[in-house]
């Protein structure tokens, strides 16, 4: 007889998620994602001078503002033919670098690691670090308080296997630690360009407002030093131990899915090349971006129209009490399907080019642990493509900080015409973000987001077709109903973002 598990809200994401599985004969059968909250920033724009857009949508999300600042000047450039020199896009690059480490780092640390990591593996810890022995002790109380819910972040937790080597599980609580630090010394990389983080300041279309000196280029640069060394010597160790102690992960969380890459980290202004380059791919066939080929369903979700439209004509009328909705989350699809995005997708556009520095990354990885590179369609893979995307994006860094020029400048001029319209397309740490932006008057007539959990965590769209997370989850092992981290661990793959996704 089948049972219905809901996990709500799953916890260690950013936002308010809901997920309802069906589980028959121990596995999961049906799946939904439910976004629970409603924002309208899409509305809050309307009216407004374009250029307000780049500090207002930085406030969809204190974990990714960066993306949701560059997304709105990228869309304002094609919309007003403007094109950055080279100082503003290799600035804007190394904050969203620094930006994207963080992310990675914490999101595997904070988040992600507890699910395998066994935090009681502490309470024998007799070395003679100092903040080891404090979270010791601390676990201990808390272990043996008689509170009936001991306090976050490590208590409760799900009673389940997780890693059984003790040394492991120190080394990797150790760099649970040290991660908090990193997180704080990318925001500290980023800031000596952007002023502040989150939310920062210096977005323009055209570039940047900072200016460059050789003080901001040593410090980043030795900022940037400490982070590569933490990416290679903790983060992807770390990754490829908790690999060899849960091969199983390698066949959950996937799906015969279709991935989106629109890409990021600009190597020329035109934006013509990048880095992690843009691409996509339908039943295993790559094809390069159709921006017409975008469209928003919202026929399970709680708007009451709008639903098929391209993201130039998209509407945000929300309708609480609608019935056969489940989501305040729109089904982002193109050419009418669900796409995965993120670190998995953006993985396997760049694996269309052996030469990429991503693609040699991965199958570096797969010789380690003697997989095929198909086996990074999964849970692990994403943790996996996570960990060596840092590094890559680290080792970049480091070359575009030497590219710096002071005294040369960081924006260009430009005019707002009376009436435009344009896209800004980048890759947020968790996947493909779109900026949709229509001007009349001077001022936004229309403004969209699509961002990277909308895709992901979509709700079911207007042909009954269940998005990417819905059906990584079928299928997933549930041993005990009562303690359901299978389907966890497959939805935190996705590092999902709930605030961006019900923008």
């Amino acid at each position: 007889m089948g049972k219905t598990i809901k996990i709500d809200p799953i916890t260690r994401i950013e936002g308010h998620l809901a997920i309802k599985v069906e589980v028959e004969n121990g596995k999961v059968y049906k799946a939904e994602c439910s976004g629970e909250m409603f924002r309208g920033f899409e509305n809050i724009l309307k009216g407004r001078a374009p250029t307000d857009a780049q500090f207002i949508t930085q406030r969809i999300c204190g974990v990714c503002p960066i993306s949701h600042g560059t997304a709105s000047v990228f869309a304002q450039e094609d919309a007003f033919s403007i094109t950055p020199p080279t100082n503003g896009r290799l600035i804007r690059n190394l904050i969203l670098g620094a930006n994207y480490i963080q992310s990675h780092i914490i999101h595997f640390y904070q988040l992600c690691a507890l699910d395998f990591i066994d935090i009681a593996a502490i309470t024998a810890y007799q070395g003679k670090d100092d903040d080891l022995l404090g979270l010791r002790d601390w676990v201990n109380a808390q272990l043996s308080s008689k509170m009936l819910y001991p306090a976050a972040p490590f208590l409760p937790r799900y009673d389940t296997k997780y890693v059984e080597n003790a040394e492991i599980n120190i080394s990797a609580i150790k760099h649970y630690l040290e991660a908090l630090e990193m997180r704080r010394i990318a925001h500290q990389a980023a800031a000596l360009f952007c002023g502040k983080i989150p939310h920062a300041s210096v977005f323009v279309p055209g570039g940047v407002t900072e200016v460059v000196t050789i003080d901001k280029i040593e410090g980043y640069r030795s900022i940037m030093g400490k982070l590569l060394n933490f990416v290679s010597s903790s983060y992807i160790p770390d990754v490829i131990e908790v690999a060899k102690a849960f091969p199983e992960y390698f066949k959950l969380g996937s799906w015969k899915g279709n991935y989106l890459a629109v890409g990021v980290f600009p190597e020329n202004n035109e934006k013509t090349q990048n880095l992690l380059p843009a691409g996509v791919l339908i039943d295993g066939k790559f094809s390069n971006i159709d921006k017409s080929s975008f469209s928003e369903d919202t026929g399970s979700s709680y708007f009451s129209s709008g639903s098929g439209l391209h993201p130039f004509s998209g509407e945000t009328v929300p309708a609480a009490h609608k019935n056969n909705a489940y989501s305040w989350l729109k089904a982002p699809r193109y050419q009418g399907k669900p796409m995965e995005v993120g670190p998995l997708a953006r993985a396997l556009v760049a694996m269309q080019n052996p030469s990429n520095p991503l693609a040699k990354e991965i199958t570096k990885l797969a010789s380690t642990l003697n997989l095929e590179a198909s086996a990074l369609v999964s849970a692990l893979g994403r943790h996996a493509i996570r960990a060596l995307e840092a590094k890559v994006i680290a080792q970049r860094c480091l070359e575009w900080i030497s590219q710096l020029v002071p005294g040369e400048p960081t924006f260009s001029a430009f005019t707002i015409p009376d009436s435009a319209q344009g896209v800004g397309f980048m890759e947020a740490p968790r996947g493909a973000l779109s900026h949709w932006i229509k001007v009349a008057g001077g001022k936004i007539d229309n403004y969209q987001c699509i961002v990277p959990t909308t895709w992901n965590c979509s709700p079911r769209d207007d042909q009954g077709t269940a998005g990417p997370i819905e059906q990584a989850l079928l299928n997933t092992p549930v041993a005990d109903p009562e303690n359901p981290i299978e389907p966890a661990r497959v939805v935190r793959s996705f590092d999902p973002c709930i605030a961006c996704a019900v923008h």
